[in-house]
């Protein structure tokens, strides 16, 4: 009989990705949607889509029922407060290790955190993501848990990167990070596959792991430039950004989402976050455990990119 993965998330870039990876792997996956939003149209009979929410415990008692495992994804990464972030990204990490010890057996946890988690200070974000981290160490005795911290995740039907691409298109890259910032990037795919081959092991012992895409040291921005232009057969001209306007703008746009409800991506903490200098990673860990090794270079993923948002 097939294996039962419990998934929450899976509406999302990440969460559709791991869905789609754990299929071709043939598990039968359960996976959460929210009460206020449509059921999927899936007819997969290896997917079981659970009407529901963090907040409810009868939900989460649906999805985890008969699962061996338990996968995540679940986030939020735009805000203007700090409570739009921890009710999801430290609450609901909560809610979920309660809901899986009270399963027998409890199925293994599987947290898909950020790589922000290794700076709390810098944002609301990153402070949500390493307290959903430290939750998970806290009140996960009895668990067999592990812990993954991307770095920029990038790949088809992400909404975060599209507008930054289509600039590029056009000739254009404005660059917000300092000159000296080195950060790792991992194409979705590789991310999904780095997870399910997780997923598939069998020693979980409370670890928690890093990933890149294979660039030992990560890229610096005029990197990334010239691997999108080379990708265009077509120069783009880099120019930066001065760093009080950033600010300012990001000051302004918070304070515009709160009055109007909206939850933005740049917000103080954001730009905290692009200028800090070292978003690098290591897979040394992850090799070692799972064997994963990762298959796409940054300029075959941005071909992908590309090609699926028709700006080539």
């Amino acid at each position: 009989m097939p294996r039962v993965i419990a998934l929450t998330g899976a509406t999302g870039f990440i969460g559709a990705a791991v869905m789609h990876r754990l299929r071709s792997a043939g598990f039968r996956i359960r996976a959460l949607y929210r009460a206020n939003k449509t059921a999927p149209r899936d007819q997969d009979r290896s997917v079981k889509w659970i009407q529901g929410r963090l907040e409810d415990a009868g939900s989460l008692k649906r999805l985890l029922s008969g699962a061996e495992g338990l996968i995540h994804c679940a986030g939020v990464v735009r805000g203007a407060e700090w409570r739009q972030f921890k009710t999801v990204n430290t609450d609901g990490v909560a809610r979920m290790v309660q809901a899986a010890k009270q399963m027998h057996p409890s199925p293994r946890f599987l947290l898909l955190s950020s790589l922000a988690a290794r700076e709390p200070k810098l944002s609301y974000y990153a402070a949500s993501k390493h307290l959903g981290e430290e939750i998970l160490k806290a009140q996960g005795d009895g668990l067999e848990w592990t812990v993954l911290r991307p770095p920029a995740v990038y790949g088809p039907g992400d909404r975060e990167i599209a507008p930054l691409l289509k600039l590029m298109c056009k000739g254009l890259a404005p660059q917000a990070t300092p000159r000296s910032a080195r950060f790792s990037m991992i194409y979705i795919d590789d991310l999904a596959e780095a997870i399910v081959a997780l997923t598939e092991q069998t020693n979980w012992e409370g670890s928690i792991f890093e990933l890149h895409d294979g660039r030992p040291g990560g890229y610096d921005w005029c990197e990334v430039v010239q691997t999108v232009s080379g990708v265009l057969e077509r120069p783009i001209y880099r120019f930066r950004l001065p760093q009080l306007l950033i600010r300012s703008i990001a000051v302004l746009n918070q304070g515009a989402a709160r009055v109007m409800g909206y939850a933005p991506m740049l917000s103080p903490g954001k730009v905290r976050e692009l200028e800090h200098k070292d978003w690098t990673c290591d897979n040394n860990s992850i090799i070692k455990a799972a064997g994963w090794h990762p298959q796409t270079p940054l300029g075959a993923g941005i071909k992908k990119t590309l090609q699926y948002q028709r700006l080539t």
